[in-house]
């Protein structure tokens, strides 16, 4: 009896249709099995982004580092940075480095 009622059921028949059946499975492959399936197409955009923004921030590290070499074109701007980086001194000369403790190496 439930039985005879499913089939004659509209959204049955429409379903059981060959080609609604076909379609239906033509979106099941195009969306989740195919090689170029939907959920492939969301990761590539995601890695897109993400390599966007890595450029983004390559691009302006690029333009600090810029600024930095103009600067260092200058002999005493070359000394000071020598001095400040790698600790390098003038000869007769004492160089003493203070370190400060900041609040999170005392905790």
């Amino acid at each position: 009896m439930r039985l005879k009622a499913l089939f004659q059921n509209p959204w049955f028949k429409f379903l059981s249709n060959k080609y609604v059946l076909l379609l239906l499975l033509f979106g099941i492959w195009m969306l989740f099995l195919d090689s170029n399936s939907w959920l492939v197409h969301q990761e590539l955009n995601e890695e897109i982004h993400e390599l966007e923004e890595n450029k983004a921030f390559y691009v302006e590290e690029i333009k600090k580092d810029t600024s930095i070499l103009r600067k260092l074109a200058e002999p005493k701007e070359l000394e000071r940075f020598a001095r400040e980086t790698y600790f390098m001194k003038k000869e007769n000369e004492e160089v003493y480095i203070i370190e400060y403790k900041t609040k999170h190496e005392q905790e």
